[in-house]
């Protein structure tokens, strides 16, 4: 069979992985942060074990060269299948290019892409369709170019997992998942580390110098076409391989079993680890982050958490008062920063609901987001722990029965929902959520006569706001309490909403439309919610999951965390501003303080108006973990580094000393011990009670 003969693309392209790897374990081996030393044995396994597992990964990661040799054919240029399938590209390209496609729904560069893929295959199509005598000269272009992105990829990853090597001494884990995320941040850290030109050089040489000799190796390929029969039949072979691939891989993984470390990470393959730790979502804190010893860690923790037992965070919450058992919505708006708001300073009156609503509120001005993900924002209301390492919870296997604010409502009676106006399987918050005793009510529960504008995302907030009315009134009716907890989605990319509704069109795709059309859809929300039997026995809490951007000139900048809170329930809270630091992690315990609720906690959230609280905050990316206290930014990260700033703020005159935003965070020479081993002792804790299983309900 062509595919498996020494001229086939497959074959060459599995030898060059296989020296490349071999080369790169090399070179990893003998780096100066590969602090161990090896036995004979040992070398044998790391190389052997690594091989194979390098083998197997490649039949894999190949499934997309062996598509493009599959449909190399010149059969499909013959009358009148080449002109058939020419007109079909021809008409895609038209279509994606003049109308609204869910390209274009999503926005931002997507379309642009779309269409250019669409038009260059249209356009190479046509010249191997309409110059049969250049066919072979177009098609050996377009094969070189095929197998320099093949070898380009297998270049760049050797180049990135030696970087990876270079700084955290492991090959790929959720860090580099996260790197992922953080583009513009990771591109900006290389231009800045390294010879980015003399390196891009570099690969782009060495790339070309390997495809010259692939390309010349494997022409014979290129020109004696595989007929349909053996296509079929080298095809068949490639499943089988395939399917044992994924059985032998994670066998290879578990061999990972020495006591040195660096033993199993230099004979792990980087792209099943990389693999492994976009599905795990975790970061080992003991591994990573500077630790204390445990029995220190709880120690701290007992000084912040008075009544926790040993190595729990349980604790008995008491009230002198009855319990109030009043309904309860909680609103997270997508996307909200503090900033668009008038009290902290906008002038561009896009918040004029949201800014009366808050006067009329318990509003908390210094409340900070723990993240700058929604599921962080989740996991902080629902579960009120710190931000954990890597990914949240919301996102992990081990994510359901856990210790929850439902959880609480459920044991008082109450029906418990969660509503999205988009499906629920996105960022698998269904599975969070009805992992945790919630109902959900999402995009799929909805009629198509209750659906007036959807985007990707999902509803509008008006149609998700006009489901949450209905699904209240029958609730009311079962004379039972509920909490009902509503996301919304209108203020995110692509900004899109229904027209005529706010003075800035939704085509305008603009941020600035979508905070005001997402004010204006509250605001419609309040008018019905005022009118119905239940209103004044609801206590209604709002605030933003995260910001709108989490950039900015250091790692955690206070202005992109910082997001309006407040809660609203006329003749039962009255009207204030809370200038006290706090977190997100508080807002639901300190309603539960509200609410006169007696109960054991295991929440790290507090009630901020407990004798007892201590003002802090906690904000993070996905390994950056920060605590803010005393006007110092305490962060931990990886591989166990520890950085502090003076938070000096930098007042707008125009604004009340409680609605101020920006600091300038000055680096600390001298660390504040305290600060550091409080900030480890909350991250530590709260990653050993979720190892543990000791957040459940």
């Amino acid at each position: 069979m062509s595919f498996f003969k020494k001229y086939s693309p497959f074959i060459n392209l599995l030898v060059f992985f296989l020296i490349v790897n071999i080369i790169l374990r090399i070179v990893l081996l003998f780096h100066p942060i590969t602090q161990s030393t090896f036995g004979v044995f040992e070398i044998i396994k790391i190389f052997s074990f690594g091989l194979f597992s390098d083998l197997f990964v490649f039949i894999v990661a190949s499934a997309l060269l062996w598509l493009y040799l599959l449909f190399l054919s010149n059969s499909k240029y013959e009358k009148p299948w080449g002109y058939i399938i020419f007109g079909c590209l021809l008409s895609l390209l038209i279509y994606v290019s003049f109308f609204n496609t869910i390209l274009n729904e999503y926005g931002g560069s997507l379309p642009e892409i779309g269409i250019s893929f669409i038009a260059l295959k249209t356009f190479f199509f046509g010249l191997l369709l309409f110059l049969p005598k250049y066919r072979k000269q177009i098609r050996l272009v377009l094969y070189s170019i095929t197998i320099f992105i093949f070898v380009l990829v297998i270049v760049q990853n050797a180049i990135s997992e030696f970087f990876f090597w270079n700084e955290f001494g492991v090959r790929y884990n959720f860090i580099a998942v996260d790197y992922l995320v953080y583009t513009n941040t990771v591109i900006g850290n290389i231009m800045e580390s390294y010879p980015v030109i003399p390196l891009f050089i570099g690969v782009g040489l060495i790339t070309a110098l390997f495809t010259y000799f692939i390309v010349k190796h494997t022409k014979p390929f290129l020109y004696n076409l595989p007929s349909f029969a053996d296509k079929i039949k080298g095809l068949g072979v490639y499943v089988v391989l395939f399917i044992i691939s994924l059985f032998v891989i994670p066998f290879f993984a578990n061999q990972e079993k020495s006591t040195n470390v660096f033993t199993n990470e230099l004979q792990a393959d980087g792209l099943y680890k990389f693999y492994v730790a976009f599905m795990n979502n975790e970061l080992e804190f003991h591994k990573f982050y500077k630790t204390l010893p445990d029995a220190e860690a709880f120690a701290l923790l007992q000084k912040q958490l008075p009544g926790i037992g040993n190595r729990t965070s349980l604790r008995i919450i008491k009230s002198d008062s009855t319990e109030i058992h009043k309904n309860v919505v909680l609103i997270t708006i997508e996307s909200y920063s503090a900033e668009f708001m008038k009290g902290y300073g906008s002038e561009k009156n896009i918040t004029p609901f949201l800014d009366s609503l808050a006067q009329q509120s318990l509003q908390f001005t210094n409340l900070y987001a723990v993240g700058n993900r929604t599921v962080r924002g989740l996991e902080a209301v629902t579960l009120c722990l710190p931000p954990s390492a890597a990914e949240s919870v919301v996102k992990r296997k081990d994510n359901k029965n856990k210790f929850s604010t439902g959880n609480l409502f459920k044991q008082r009676g109450y029906n418990v929902k969660y509503m999205y106006g988009g499906d629920a399987f996105f960022d698998n918050m269904g599975d969070f959520f009805g992992g945790n005793g919630y109902d959900i009510v999402d995009k799929k529960t909805f009629t198509p006569e209750e659906i007036t504008f959807s985007n990707i995302w999902g509803v509008c907030d008006e149609d998700m706001y006009n489901k949450a009315i209905k699904v209240m009134n029958t609730e009311a009716k079962e004379n039972k309490p509920f909490f009902n907890h509503i996301m919304t989605v209108s203020n995110h990319r692509p900004f899109t909403y229904p027209e005529g509704k706010i003075d800035i069109s939704g085509k305008a795709k603009s941020r600035d439309g979508g905070v005001k059309y997402t004010d204006y859809a509250m605001k419609q929300f309040f008018a019905m919610a005022s009118k119905q039997s239940w209103f004044k026995n609801t206590v209604f809490v709002i605030l933003a999951d995260h910001c709108a951007s989490s950039s900015g000139k250091t790692e955690l900048p206070m202005d992109k965390y910082h997001i309006p809170a407040f809660i609203y329930s006329p003749g039962f809270i009255p009207a204030k501003e809370e200038t006290v630091l706090m977190s997100q992690i508080d807002i639901m315990p300190t309603l539960f303080g509200l609410l006169n609720y007696n109960y054991s906690s295991k929440f790290y959230g507090q009630d901020i108006f407990a004798a007892d609280y201590k003002p802090r905050a906690f904000v993070a990316t996905y390994q950056d973990l920060g605590l803010i206290k005393d006007n110092v930014l305490t962060i931990i990260s990886p591989v166990k580094k520890v950085k502090q700033f003076q938070l000096i703020p930098q007042p707008n005159t125009k604004l009340k000393p409680g609605f101020q935003l920006f600091y300038d965070e000055k680096p600390m020479t001298t660390l504040r011990e305290d600060l550091v081993n409080e900030t480890i002792s909350f991250y530590q804790t709260s990653a050993y009670l979720l190892k543990n299983k000791k957040c459940q309900k």
